[in-house]
């Protein structure tokens, strides 16, 4: 199946049983209360991983943004300068290893983060940039590829998502640079349509790099969900993963005491952000992210053991048989 076009297929399928790496990217123009909406984009078919630049976190904010289903692999936060930053965040079914690359990162001119990825066929690893308008190109330049010099080995796979603010769209001597550097590692630019639309211009300057010699199953699909002024990328992509075992589950601890705890938070807040305001979307996120903090302090999730099925004498035969009588019932 040739999949190197912009497919316009529903991307709310999962993808993981079909064999497909699906990451998505984008340009948030800040996290903060956004993470429910921008769940609400993406169910069912969740990507594995989420790619975020400008999430305009600190550093002890961005480790209590909670974003279900998923674990914070990687990050850098400004210290110096407001917004800016970088995440990577990848689903609970996968197996992951953060790659410190913080020695390299200067605000505003070079923001990275990366992780690595068990593929059962390669090493995947999944890079992440930022670099502001006014950020020193040179500086970019070298460092990116000081990154990809210590990270380049022989059967590895390396996906760069990012907003560089370098137009694709227009021939320029910043793309052309970049791009003389990137295809030394063989990585190709794939976004060749509009990612940023203003009154007054259009632009695709949030970029993904892939080895198109080696990666030629791919689609990537634009998506515009309101989020910021930058629209959304998703990547599908062949490649398996091995998955993590089965053995262990994560539930959410649910009691008396739990229940009491959310709704005493519930009733003790006082909810000015949401009644300070006429715009219905800010009043529904609003109140949709406050609840879901309560939430999530209140009904912390917990790792559990699954218990082993030891009745080997169920056949597959009889358990195609109650399954035939359960859907009796619908």
């Amino acid at each position: 199946m040739d999949l190197n076009v912009r497919s316009t297929q529903s991307i709310n399928q999962p993808m993981l049983n079909r064999g497909y790496l699906k990451i998505y990217h984008q340009n948030v123009r800040s996290l903060r209360r956004k993470t429910s909406e921008l769940l609400s984009h993406l169910h069912p078919g969740l990507p594995h991983v989420l790619c975020l630049t400008e999430h305009h976190l600190n550093i002890m904010e961005i480790n209590y943004v909670n974003i279900e289903n998923y674990a914070l692999g990687a990050k850098f936060c400004r210290a110096l300068y407001k917004k800016g930053g970088v995440a990577i965040y990848v689903h609970n079914s996968l197996k992951f290893k953060n790659i410190d690359l913080s020695k390299y990162c200067k605000e505003k001119d070079f923001e990275i983060c990366a992780v690595k990825l068990n593929s059962s066929s390669a090493i995947v690893c999944i890079i992440t940039i930022y670099r502001a308008p006014t950020g020193n190109f040179n500086y970019f330049l070298q460092s990116i590829d000081n990154v990809l010099q210590s990270l380049y080995i022989p059967n590895s796979h390396i996906i760069i998502f990012g907003d560089i603010n370098i137009n694709y769209l227009v021939e320029n001597e910043q793309r052309k640079q970049t791009d003389n550097l990137l295809q030394m590692y063989n990585l190709i630019g794939i976004v060749d349509f509009p990612m940023r639309l203003t009154q007054r211009s259009t632009t695709a300057i949030d970029s993904i790099f892939l080895d198109t010699s080696r990666l030629e199953d791919y689609s990537v699909i634009p998506l515009s969900n309101g989020l910021s002024d930058h629209n959304a990328q998703i990547l599908l992509i062949t490649i398996l993963f091995q998955t993590k075992s089965n053995s262990v589950k994560i539930v959410r601890r649910i009691d008396q005491h739990s229940i009491g705890d959310f709704l005493y938070n519930l009733s003790s807040e006082s909810w000015d952000s949401v009644f300070n305001t006429n715009d219905v979307n800010l009043i529904f996120n609003s109140f949709l992210n406050t609840y879901f903090r309560f939430f999530y302090s209140s009904f912390p999730s917990i790792r559990i053991k699954c218990r082993q099925n030891s009745n080997s004498w169920i056949t597959l035969g009889i358990k195609t048989s109650c399954k035939r009588k359960e859907n009796c019932f619908y």
